[in-house]
């Protein structure tokens, strides 16, 4: 796919214009350098909008911090197989700490996790109910 789907900051809507902005000051760059995800949503700054505020909403540090939610993001996005989000996520998982030893182990744990559920889905494995929530 070719890169004119994406629009850029000169060219976007002032609705788009204005999350640009509010990302480029989150990460204290030019509204320009904004990444491509961005300059795919700025083509319905609704949902750009919507997105950039449940990215702002969830990925703060909180009961979880900062690296942990970003390694959960990496693992999320290879299980689904987003080159994207594993590219992104992971530049930042190493801004915030993540050496190649936690991601090595972190594929180990995304890799069993993967052929775990696949099993207990395929053999249709009952929920114990020691497990289960009261």
């Amino acid at each position: 796919m070719s890169d004119t789907f994406l629009i850029e900051y000169d060219d976007a809507e002032p609705a788009a214009r204005a999350v640009f902005e509010e990302i480029a000051a989150a990460r204290g760059i030019d509204p320009r350098q904004v990444n491509n995800f961005w300059k795919a949503m700025a083509r319905h700054p609704a949902q750009m909008r919507r997105m950039w505020s449940n990215m702002k909403t969830v990925m703060v540090p909180g009961a979880l911090d900062a690296l942990t939610k970003e390694l959960i993001y990496v693992a999320v996005s290879v299980t689904n197989n987003c080159e994207y989000c594993i590219a992104s996520h992971g530049a930042q998982a190493r801004r915030r700490g993540m050496t190649e030893e936690m991601f090595g182990e972190l594929m180990a744990v995304v890799g069993l996790a993967n052929e775990t559920n696949r099993l207990a889905t395929g053999y249709r494995v009952p929920v114990d109910d020691a497990f289960k929530v009261p």
